[in-house]
């Protein structure tokens, strides 16, 4: 076995043949990875202060690599020098800006622009399909031209109708926030005069589907005031009117009536007339009549639970029938030249709403005047705050049969509306069920004819300067070639059950006995049950100027009133010949 040579003896005395030996310290570091080079490695680096120049000095890769621990720190062995931190080298300053210079603020037009266009993009409506989540389509809508001002908070109002779970605006609550004189600088009035309107998004049911069956949902455009619209917000509320409380009936009858959600009474009143001018000129069982300018105001409370002048209130399914009846009635009113059958005979219906909320004082106020006066048959109209009502909105067709003052014969028999009656029966199989004399309005006018088409022949009528307009459809059965509409009173036995000897209960009765309680079906006997009623009024109950003759003729008419079966088989009586200009055949 070799001598065993000492390594650290070796370098001392290399150091010494070189000269003065330099101060020795262990550095604790860690072993940085030499650099790629194509030069030989040279481990002098190790030793600091150490030559360099080993060309022809002595190896030391063994000792370096028996100081070495592959991961972890190193010891190694150098002369001191000085181990303080070195500096950083300074920072490049950029250069001063020289003096007079300005320095131009940066632009954000382009931004500015690319978000203006973003805010008037409109968005795409999500349609979920069934096969691809991510499906998306534009709905089919009729999109108005927009005014110019004011576009904001009108396309707020747009998205407020179609997004029902969208949430308050803010958008709206810092135009709602903004003072008096801001809103004078951006606008001034007569710029703020030409809104006219916006427009409210009602959705209406389509069961058809678009393509790859994604559902498409259709709007329908209605022309709203933008004030009203205004007077409906609150921001301390829902902005969005939810129908959580509202049953499919009422939604149905909403819908008929071109709405999303009641109106009080006021805005319905307000479109017809000024407030303070409403009178009431009359009332039935279910409901008020009002005078409002030139129209009459019919308002029915419907859905409550207390009993209105002794009857259960309808229902919103019963009266959403008898607002489709009025709609349909409307069309007898279309002189068209291609219309088959026609007539002016029916009461023209301007408009249908539907109201909440308790009665104004102002229809409290009108309706105690006719108390006063009249004596009201009728129950106070003390309503709650969730009462609802339907309002029609008729054309004024002047007085009732039983207040109206006949002047001689003539007028007497243009009150018999047979001719209106067939030409409803040929249209739409339509049966009044309740032509009593409080039904039958009657005004006087300067005509002396008017025209009617029974199944495609044209017919001039004698009315002998009296208008005659027929009301009220509550009982009424219709077919609108959709649906047949028709009140079952089979539900209401008390309707039969009047005074013996009564002509309108008799006729309730007579009714009864014809369909044999089958409500829906068809059966225009009942109209002839009617006209016989009222030749009965004529002939005990209406004083007017006649003679024996006269008499003998309405006699006569009533015995052969009772063979026809239909308002088409009594209008062709030799009674009616001389009123016809031309005959019906």
């Amino acid at each position: 076995m070799g001598q065993r040579v000492d390594l650290w003896s070796e370098v001392i005395k290399s150091e010494e043949e070189d000269g003065d030996i330099p101060k020795i310290e262990a550095v604790y570091q860690r072993r940085k990875k030499p650099e790629k080079s194509s030069q030989p490695v040279n481990l002098g680096w190790l030793v600091k202060g150490a030559r360099t120049s080993s060309v022809n000095g002595p190896k030391r890769d063994s000792w370096a690599r028996s100081l070495s621990t592959r991961g972890r720190e190193s010891i190694a062995v150098r002369a001191y020098v000085n181990n303080q931190p070195q500096k950083k080298p300074a920072r490049r300053n950029k250069p001063a800006i020289p003096k007079g210079k300005v320095v131009k603020a940066p632009d954000f037009q382009k931004e500015k622009e690319y978000f203006r266009d973003i805010d008037a993009f409109e968005l795409l409506e999500e349609s979920p399909s069934p096969n691809k989540s991510s499906t998306w389509t534009l709905g089919e809508q009729v999109v108005p031209e927009m005014p110019h001002l004011s576009t904001r908070l009108e396309k707020w109002l747009i998205s407020k109708k179609l997004n029902r779970t969208c949430g308050p605006s803010s958008t709206l609550s810092k135009i709602l926030e903004n003072s008096a004189t801001h809103q004078e600088s951006t606008c001034d009035n007569d710029a703020f005069d030409s809104l006219t309107s916006v427009f409210r998004l009602i959705p209406s049911c389509d069961d058809s589907l678009a393509a790859e069956d994604v559902p498409v949902r259709k709007i329908k455009m209605e022309a709203i005031d933008l004030e009203d619209e205004l007077k409906r917000l609150s921001l301390t509320s829902d902005l969005i009117p939810t129908h959580q409380d509202f049953d499919q009936p009422f939604l149905d009858l909403l819908s008929a009536c071109g709405q999303t959600q009641p109106s009080n009474f006021m805005e319905a009143f307000s479109k017809f007339c000024e407030p303070e001018s409403i009178v009431k000129i009359g009332e039935g069982t279910y409901g008020e009549a009002f005078r409002a300018g030139s129209s009459v105001c019919k308002i029915v409370p419907i859905d409550g639970d207390v009993r209105v002048n002794g009857e259960v209130q309808k229902r919103a399914d019963e009266l959403h029938e008898e607002v489709i009846l009025s709609w349909t009635l409307n069309k007898l009113r279309e002189c068209e030249t291609e219309a088959q059958n026609s007539c002016p005979t029916f009461i023209k219906t301007q408009d249908i709403k539907v109201c909440q909320g308790p009665y104004d004082p102002i229809l409290i106020k009108a309706w105690e005047e006719w108390d006063a006066k009249h004596g009201s048959e009728n129950d106070h109209p003390d309503f709650p705050e969730k009462q609802r009502y339907v309002m029609f909105v008729l054309e004024h067709g002047g007085k009732d049969l039983e207040s109206f003052v006949l002047l001689n014969f003539g007028e007497a028999r243009s009150l018999l509306v047979t001719a209106g009656l067939a030409v409803a029966e040929a249209g739409f199989e339509f049966e009044h069920r309740d032509l009593h004399w409080g039904n039958i309005l009657l005004s006087r006018n300067n005509s002396s004819t008017l025209p009617f088409i029974l199944e495609g022949k044209q017919v001039f009528i004698k009315t002998f300067g009296v208008q005659v307009s027929i009301i009220d459809f509550t009982l009424s059965r219709i077919n609108t070639g959709e649906k047949i509409l028709f009140l079952d009173l089979t539900c209401d036995p008390y309707l039969f059950k009047g005074p013996k000897g009564d002509k309108q209960s008799e006729t309730y009765r007579k009714m009864k006995a014809v369909t044999e309680d089958y409500w829906e079906g068809s059966f225009a006997r009942t109209n002839v049950l009617w006209l016989i009623y009222l030749v009965d009024i004529l002939l005990t109950k209406k004083s007017f100027e006649r003679s024996s003759k006269d008499e003998r003729e309405l006699r006569s008419l009533k015995k052969r009133m009772e063979k026809y079966e239909s308002a088409k088989e009594a209008v062709l009586d030799p009674f009616f010949s001389d009123m016809l200009m031309d005959q019906i055949s």
